[in-house]
């Protein structure tokens, strides 16, 4: 398959799927577990894409009941646009791209409301916009800064204690004001 990364994320199960590797390794099984509303058969299929795409890749099968469980995982650099990519892709494209992941970031929004008990002050939801002067120098260095903080907590195993939260950053320019 000679798709870019962002086409075959296009569609929001396999952006979930890629999104939910990120954090460890999982089965199938584990992965029907964390998406919930998957159905398997679906899910199934969006995971051969992926693997086909060489978005994930099985790190460990074995045998289990008379069928082999396989455990994926994200490969790394294929889920990150390249700098060549990022040239080559449109503006069409990365319309495209952007509006796939805001739509899996309200389908995300819409699955916590539905569950009946959301109450967004006790559970940390918020979402807000913040504008920010910086120059180039000090946008990466926050990136940085950002990335270190986050890290370490792509790490944490799962336990009653840890409730598997989604955060989110979206950075761009806003030249629509002068400065």
């Amino acid at each position: 398959m000679n798709a870019l990364p962002g086409d075959l994320l296009l569609h929001p199960v396999r952006l979930r799927i890629v999104q939910a590797l990120v954090s460890r390794p999982m089965t199938a099984l584990a992965l029907k577990d964390v998406l919930g509303d998957v159905a398997q058969a679906t899910l199934y299929r969006h995971i051969k894409t992926l693997e086909e795409g060489h978005l994930i890749e099985v790190i460990t099968q074995r045998q289990v009941r008379g069928t082999v469980e396989r455990t994926y995982r994200v490969v790394e650099d294929a889920i990150t646009l390249s700098a060549d990519d990022l040239a080559e892709a449109g503006a069409d494209d990365h319309f495209r791209y952007f509006v796939t992941f805001v739509g899996t970031l309200l389908a995300d929004f819409a699955a916590y409301l539905e569950e009946g008990t959301a109450d967004l002050a006790a559970d940390g939801v918020g979402y807000r916009q913040v504008p920010l002067l910086l120059s180039d120098e000090e946008l990466e260095e926050f990136m940085a800064e950002l990335r270190s903080v986050v890290q370490p907590r792509l790490a944490n195993e799962p336990s009653q204690q840890r409730r598997r939260r989604l955060i989110t950053t979206i950075a761009m320019p806003d030249d629509r004001s002068p400065s």
